[in-house]
């Protein structure tokens, strides 16, 4: 390939110093997160609640959206995903049976394995996330995410045990077997 006479072509290396590809606004509906952490590619976007199918039967209200940020690359030869995820889910009370808002805001950290067995080889600062097909939805990433960080009895503090446990309306009564310890000694 030649240039023009009096045409100087330069090569100039492009270095830049932020490596992670971003694609923000619209989340694609599957990814293949083996090849986002080789491309190290990051996501950065909004789901709606209403179309967490898993999640909706635990709220009140699915009105809103969660924001997710999260960054696909290596630990060693391991695909890691690291982010956040945060939302307000509106839950039940299971005291008033009234609206609780409960905001999150989970950090992830995930890696990727193959199987169960693999799972048990990673490293304690990850959790697992097993990938059965070469492709996974994005919502299913939020709903586990989202699933877990919701309280097994949700309920406002004021609906909430009494903070003391202490029997005041009996007298205390002496041990029936208080004799026996007695005959012991």
């Amino acid at each position: 390939m030649g240039a023009e006479p009096g045409v100087v072509i330069l090569t100039v290396p492009i270095v830049s110093r932020y490596y992670w590809p971003i694609m923000s606004g619209r989340l694609p509906e599957y990814i293949n997160p083996l090849q986002f952490a080789d491309q190290r590619r990051r996501l950065e976007g909004t789901v709606r609640i209403d179309g967490l199918t898993r999640l909706v039967d635990a709220l009140m209200n699915t009105e809103g959206e969660v924001t997710v940020d999260l960054a696909f690359g290596r630990d060693g030869r391991t695909a890691v995903i690291a982010g956040s995820i945060g939302a307000e889910l509106q839950l039940q009370c299971q005291c008033c049976l009234e609206v609780l808002r409960w905001p999150v805001s989970a950090t992830v950290r995930l890696g990727v394995v193959e199987s169960i067995d693999a799972a048990g080889l990673l490293s304690e600062d990850y959790e697992p996330l097993v990938l059965e097909t070469e492709q996974i939805a994005v919502a299913d990433i939020v709903q586990d995410e989202l699933l877990l960080a919701i309280p097994y009895c949700p309920q406002h503090p004021q609906c909430g045990a009494p903070a003391s446990t202490e029997r005041r309306d009996k007298p205390e009564r002496p041990n029936p077997f208080g004799i026996l310890a007695d005959l012991i000694k």
